[in-house]
């Protein structure tokens, strides 16, 4: 160890010299590395263990100053700015409570983030004001405007959302535009304004519909028999070709409202049929099938969703 004296401290000669003034000849020490490494380590260090650091702040005639563990990097990491830092060990926030704000340079490249709130995603990429979203898992999404590039899961809140490819687990509101959706309804979609475009599904609305091209139900095929069975939901417009005579039994799944057809062809030229009571007719009179091989009768029925009201078209050859 090296030791620098104080040059402004003199001395009488043949004077006495006290311990004061011999005190005053160090004005200060150079420490060499071995004076340290000769120390015994310590192995584990107390948030309440001293250190001696010199303040930038004061005189290059002061002092170093204590401080401890706990407040050396408690002040110097929340109010310093660090760039490249690599943390590779588990964060812990212990029970603090608060916002934990990121860098609006810091990336996430994976990993899950379980909770939180994304303010604002920049339009055209999975930026956000807080990081950049590489790839991982967003399991619960409070909020967000914006674009999401590829969203592969979320349950939550999603306030605006303009474009998306991938798979929502639950999506519980949303404004905006979807661009590319596919999925299996367990429910009902609701379209309160605007309009749908559908390919292979059917759209209920409440209001007035004009449709630039054809619409058809598909017709279908009864069966022949004694007791003849028709199911409305699925059989909007049917066909049956008697083979033997026959009674229609009453039909499921009738509406209030809707409309249905039955062609009815005789097989083998002569069969009859009868109609279950629900069947109602003009003058409470049943109508009587022409006969004769491939003749044809064709009845149309509106329903009050107990009963079918029929009206009969003979003869058809």
């Amino acid at each position: 160890m090296a030791i620098k004296f104080n040059r402004s401290q003199t001395f009488a000669t043949n004077g006495t010299v006290t311990a004061p003034s011999l005190h005053n000849l160090v004005d200060g020490l150079d420490i060499y590395q071995s004076l340290i490494t000769d120390q015994t380590n310590v192995t584990s260090v107390s948030t309440a263990d001293e250190l001696l650091i010199a303040i930038a702040a004061g005189s290059a005639g002061d002092a170093p100053k204590a401080v401890t563990v706990q407040e050396l990097f408690q002040d110097a990491l929340t109010a310093g700015t660090y760039t490249n830092a690599n943390i590779s060990e588990t964060l812990s926030y212990g029970t603090a409570t608060g916002t934990r704000l990121v860098s609006a340079n810091a990336t996430i490249t994976t990993g899950t983030i379980t909770t939180g709130v994304i303010p604002t995603l920049t339009a055209g990429t999975t930026t956000s004001t807080a990081a950049t979203i590489t790839s991982g898992t967003i399991t619960n999404l409070a909020s967000t405007t914006g674009t999401i590039a590829t969203l592969n899961s979320t349950t939550g809140t999603i306030a605006t959302l303009n474009s998306t490819t991938g798979t929502i687990a639950t999506l519980n509101s949303t404004t905006g535009t979807i661009g590319n959706f596919t999925t299996t309804l367990t429910g009902d979609v609701t379209i309160s304004t605007g309009s749908a475009t559908v390919g292979t599904r059917v759209a209920v609305v409440d209001t007035a519909q004009e449709y630039t091209a054809a619409h058809n139900f598909n017709a279908t095929t009864l069966t022949s028999g004694n007791s003849i069975a028709w199911n409305l939901q699925s059989n909007q417009v049917a066909r049956l070709v008697l083979s033997t005579n026959g009674t229609m039994a009453d039909a499921t799944n009738k509406v209030d409202g809707a409309t249905y057809i039955l062609l009815v062809t005789q097989g083998t030229g002569s069969n009859t049929l009868d109609w279950n009571a629900t069947y109602k007719w003009p003058g409470n009179t049943k109508p009587i099938l022409t006969t004769g091989s491939a003749k044809s009768d064709i009845f149309t029925f509106i329903s009050d969703g107990t009963s079918l009201f029929g009206a009969t078209s003979k003869n058809y050859s």
